[in-house]
């Protein structure tokens, strides 16, 4: 019997423990409230610690400041702003609209072969080994394509790929195509100023407001009013497109330019380019000839000369000069293209255009007056407005008077074309220097600026040899009926291989409307324009240039306010005719005193 003790012991114990285990699982697995209420405590508090958790991370995540990555940097790049960019009446000239754009995060992608097979099929205009080198790379953040189609928008949303999506950025658009295209410039694909008054813009703190976070929106930015009038513009346009095929001229620009402010309200220069296609303004014949180009101006130039002679007091308009002949200087020759082989008084110096008598008047002034006397005008440096582009003017190293000679007739000086108009501007104006500018200026913030260069009397002098010319003179094709018009003609030989072509001319031509109440300044010039048929085979400024700002003039003159008048002013030049100039309110050519 004690031998089955332990025994006994043993499967007493293993049936305590089997009991209990079967009570354990019946507690557990029981429906009833007493005993399920605890384990329903526990969960309830297992859940409330994990949501818990949750949503504290959350919160951190949400105040934790963002890393930058390349993704973001690109997206506050793109979505850079422009002010718009609008004409003197508020026309708007160059704005910003939406564009989507594609993009890829190359550590992101799945399959890079996948994507890059799937993005070509919906942007097929995409290299596709090109597209698989990029997708490759080791870069956070790779453009796919710039400005998509809405089409190819909805098509790459459609993929799905992970890794791959769209940004909305600005691009630049300029409503009316080349219309004013070399005074706007352009903006590039990243939004950025590149030429014109689109570069200006940058450099006057757009870029840095855009690095600072600032003017994201347009909204943001102040227009930029400026001094163009695009309906004038357009006109001007049109008329040089016409006179630059009609005389089968290689190249042509126009401008006109508000006189007593010295805003430019109208430029032009063809060939041009639509700055919607940029790539086209990188056409070297595709420049601003009348601000980036440097050309001999011919006899416009005999307009400076002129002035610095009657400024000085040393020649009135009475004065006679001899141009009975050629003038020697050593082994050269000047000569008159419209010879009368006789003494010219100062306004037949002026209307036959006499390249002996300008000679003449600027060797009497001297080489070192003559020199002071352009520095004056802006002609011997580089000419600065708010176009970045601009060209230094071409001076002779060596200036002597053979110099003085030639550069009197608009020969062996070379300057932008906007540099000749400004000058000439001063000299229709009352005297008066304003550099011109492509803002809007009024008459008060210019004259606190304006230096004055000539006498008054000497502008009133210049206004009238201008009237005259066009009256009886080379000038006659811009005598507008009502807008008493005065002009000056210029032909230039241009230089081909060191010497002067006598087949391959540049042309000017200068108008001032009205001459006794000077607003506008009219400047046409044409590059190796051809002699017609109805020009008797000339090809000289008069029956091109000249031709041409006429029609400008009858086109543009109403657009701009200048109202036609039918009946002649009654005493033009006021001042001339107290000197007791009789001549001064006359057509007639002569010098005589009452």
């Amino acid at each position: 019997m004690m031998q089955n003790l332990p025994e006994t012991n043993l499967k007493t114990r293993r049936s305590v423990k089997s009991m209990a285990e079967k009570k354990f699982l019946r507690h557990m697995f029981s429906t009833r409230f007493a005993a399920s209420a605890p384990r329903m405590r526990f969960a309830a508090l297992g859940f409330l610690v994990l949501y818990g958790a949750i949503c504290g991370r959350l919160i951190y995540l949400g105040f934790k400041p963002d890393p930058a990555t390349s993704r973001r940097a690109a997206a506050q790049a793109v979505s850079a702003s422009r002010p718009d960019i609008v004409d003197r009446n508020g026309e708007v000239l160059a704005s910003d609209v939406k564009v989507m754009s594609v993009f890829a995060e190359p550590r992101r992608l799945i399959d890079k072969d996948e994507a890059t097979e799937l993005l070509t099929a919906v942007l097929p205009d995409i290299d596709s080994r090109d597209l698989r080198e990029r997708l490759g790379a080791k870069k956070g953040f790779v453009w796919v394509k710039r400005e998509v189609t809405s089409h190819q928008r909805d098509e790459v949303f459609h993929l799905g790929l992970p890794g791959v999506g769209l940004i909305a950025e600005n691009k630049r658009v300029y409503p009316n195509g080349p219309i004013g295209a070399h005074v706007l410039g352009f903006a590039n694909i990243d939004n950025a100023g590149i030429a014109g008054i689109e570069k200006y813009i940058d450099g006057q703190g757009l870029a840095d407001l855009h690095n600072m976070g600032f003017a994201a929106t347009p909204g943001d930015l102040k227009p930029i009013a400026l001094s163009l009038d695009i309906r004038a513009t357009h006109a001007l346009r049109d008329e040089l497109e016409k006179g630059v095929e009609h005389f089968k001229a290689k190249a042509g620009a126009a401008a006109i330019m508000d006189v007593n402010t010295g805003e430019i309200v109208a430029l032009a220069s063809l060939p041009d380019y639509d700055p919607n296609k940029p790539t086209d303004a990188l056409d070297p014949n595709h420049i601003n000839r009348m601000n980036v180009g440097v050309y001999e101006m011919g006899s416009t130039f005999k307009a400076l000369t002129i002035a610095m002679a009657l400024d000085s007091g040393k020649l009135n308009l009475n004065s006679k000069l001899d141009a009975s002949g050629a003038l020697s200087f050593g082994r050269f020759k000047i000569h008159d293209y419209h010879a009368q082989n006789r003494a010219l008084t100062v306004p037949e110096v002026f209307t036959y255009s006499s390249n002996v008598g300008t000679a003449r008047m600027a060797m009497g002034q001297g080489v070192e007056k003559h020199k002071a006397f352009l520095k004056k005008l802006g002609q011997l440096t580089r000419m600065r407005t708010e176009l970045p582009e601009s060209a230094e003017p071409i001076v002779p190293k060596n200036w002597g008077e053979l110099n003085t000679m030639t550069i009197a007739f608009g020969h062996g000086l070379a300057v932008a074309p906007l540099q000749a108009m400004m000058a000439v501007s001063a000299l229709m104006n009352g005297g008066y220097m304003n550099t011109p500018t492509f803002l809007k200026r009024s008459e008060e913030e210019a004259k606190k600026n304006a230096e004055q260069v000539i006498k008054a009397e000497t502008s009133e002098a210049m206004r009238y040899l201008m009237r005259l010319n066009a009256e009886i003179g080379t000038a006659k094709k811009v005598d507008i009926d009502g807008y008493f018009v005065g002009g000056k003609t210029g032909t230039a030989e241009k230089v081909i291989n060191g010497r002067y072509s006598k087949t391959r001319l540049f042309t000017t031509f200068m108008a001032v409307a009205p001459s006794d109440q000077p607003k506008y300044l009219f400047l046409t010039i044409m590059d190796e324009p051809q002699g017609l048929p109805e020009t008797g085979g000339y090809a000289t400024a008069a029956y091109n240039s000249g031709y041409v700002t006429g029609q400008i003039i009858q086109r543009v003159g109403p657009v701009l306010g200048l109202a036609p008048r039918f009946e002649p002013p009654h005493e033009p030049f006021p001042l001339l005719a107290k000197l007791g100039y009789g001549i001064a309110n006359t057509p007639a050519v002569g010098g005589a005193k009452h």
